[in-house]
């Protein structure tokens, strides 16, 4: 399942279900809310770029190709994941 903004409402759903079949779900704001309001799945994407932008190099546009664009977002993403895997655990936590 993905998460996407309310910007992107419209084709973008269906692409998704027969191009990828993956699910988007669209989160959007209510026409009631005033003021900054936490949306909900959006922080996960939030804390996603903040994590991206740690690395020095995904956090700028340094790269012309997309494919280099991947590579070191999948390469920042690595990183992270392997300095958690080899984090010492508390005892008691699985």
């Amino acid at each position: 399942m993905l998460w996407a903004d309310g910007g992107y409402t419209g084709s973008l759903v269906d692409w998704c279900r027969q191009k990828l079949a993956l699910t988007l779900q669209i989160v959007k704001r209510t026409d009631d809310m005033t003021g900054f309001v936490v949306l909900p799945r959006r922080w996960i994407v939030e804390r996603t770029f903040a994590w991206l932008t740690h690395s020095r190099r995904p956090a700028r546009d340094y790269e012309t190709l997309p494919a280099s664009s991947e590579a070191m977002i999948r390469w920042s993403m690595v990183t992270r994941m392997s300095r958690r895997l080899a984090r010492p655990r508390a005892v008691g936590r699985r």
